[in-house]
């Protein structure tokens, strides 16, 4: 399960993601620099032609190649959705997975439009299939959601089939087809005319999706073009409560549900659904049009609720201990300590939440200087890093 946004404004674009994923699967935030075109090219379970890469950071489950979602260095984001649809994702034989699509749309695509065109040329090419849940062992399609500073697309897949709905203003996508016939693109096999929403498995569960989906639409019908990234901040650590509908900006942050039904009732956009699904990984893309101004991303490792969106300038300036297992895993463990006692929340975002706010307001003051941008990044992990381990420590003892 995943949550992906944005808007488009006059100014460029607002991206932002949570990756929802089991529970105990450590999710690394990396950078990848350019590669020039090879012969052959690996990804998760095929090898296809290698075109080149342009850089970018992205986010992997440990033991893939995929990404749930990055951005690259031409100001593309992209982040994708698990859904069900009436074909059997479990009987297509090993292609290409949401995941890698996500990864060469970034690595290849220079606008939307082109990512687009790289993610479904390659679908039609090769398919979709492989198990993209190894706790589970599930195989499943994807949608996604596609940005750069003036356009996004909203793709949608089932197998070798797809459509494509172009974004006015914004989009929210949630596990859950939501084009309906106003697609302007598609694969060859779908007739003009044809609804979407026909390709959802009818036996397919929509209310988890459909609670944080209306959060998310919410949230940005509330903001409109004046969406900023700490609106998006706010909404991906949301736990909800009796608050849908709101963009979830008032503090403090609540803590996470205990419980939930096949209604939605319990699933928040900040998901725990405690031994089964957590979100493992959070990001922020603010995609400026003027390309004077330079690319920026937060990044929460682990569930937003209990981590801080660190500033970074993609896709050189970022903490490499974003990629090391350990640091992850120490997020997931303050996780598991508040799920256990719910009222160290509190404790956890008095030292966070104003780091984050000090974090954010001195990235803004040095972001027109992109000689400080590493020695920032730098400095501002170690303090994460500190705020993270005198936390844990007081979570343990308290």
């Amino acid at each position: 399960m995943c949550d992906t946004l944005c808007s488009i404004g006059p100014t460029g674009t607002i991206f932002g993601k949570n990756s929802d994923r089991p529970s105990a699967e450590v999710q690394l935030v990396e950078t990848y620099a350019r590669r020039q075109s090879g012969d052959d090219l690996q990804t998760q379970y095929i090898t296809i032609r290698d075109t080149g890469a342009a850089a970018l950071l992205g986010s992997r489950p440990d033991w893939l190649w995929g990404l749930e979602h990055g951005v690259n260095e031409h100001r593309v984001a992209i982040g994708n959705e698990k859904i069900f649809t009436t074909l059997n994702p479990n009987r297509e034989p090993a292609a290409l997975i949401g995941m890698d699509l996500v990864r060469l749309g970034l690595e290849r695509g220079r606008s939307a439009d082109d990512a687009l065109d790289t993610m479904t040329e390659l679908l039609e090419e090769h398919g979709q299939g492989g198990i993209g849940d190894q706790t589970t062992g599930e195989s499943y399609f994807s949608s996604f959601l596609i940005a750069d500073p003036r356009a996004a697309w909203v793709l949608e897949t089932s197998g070798r089939s797809w459509v494509a709905a172009p974004v006015a203003g914004s989009a929210a996508i949630s596990n859950r087809i939501t084009i309906g016939r106003e697609w302007t693109r598609s694969s060859p096999d779908i007739a003009p005319g044809t609804d979407f929403d026909e390709f959802r498995h009818p036996n397919a569960p929509t209310g988890h999706s459909d609670v944080r989906l209306a959060a998310s639409r919410a949230c940005l019908a509330d903001a409109g073009a004046d969406l900023t990234p700490s609106d998006v901040a706010a909404h991906l650590r949301d736990h909800g409560a009796d608050r849908w509908g709101s963009p979830g900006k008032t503090e403090p942050v609540q803590p996470p549900p205990e419980g939930f039904g096949a209604d939605g009732t319990g699933v928040t956009v900040c998901m725990h659904l405690r031994g089964f699904q957590h979100t493992t990984s959070s990001m922020i893309a603010e995609l400026p049009a003027d390309e004077a101004a330079p690319l920026r991303a937060w990044i929460a490792p682990g569930s937003p609720c209990v981590s801080v969106y660190v500033p970074v300038f993609p896709p050189d300036a970022v903490p490499p201990a974003l990629g090391e297992p350990e640091t992850w895993k120490r997020f997931a463990g303050l996780r598991d300590r508040v799920e256990a006692d719910p009222t160290t929340l509190d404790e956890v975002r008095s030292v966070f939440g104003p780091l984050e706010s000090e974090l954010w307001a001195e990235a803004d003051d040095i972001a027109m200087s992109p000689d400080r941008h590493g020695r920032f990044v730098k400095e501002a992990w170690g303090r994460v890093a500190e705020a993270l381990h005198s936390v844990s420590k007081a979570t343990q003892t308290g």
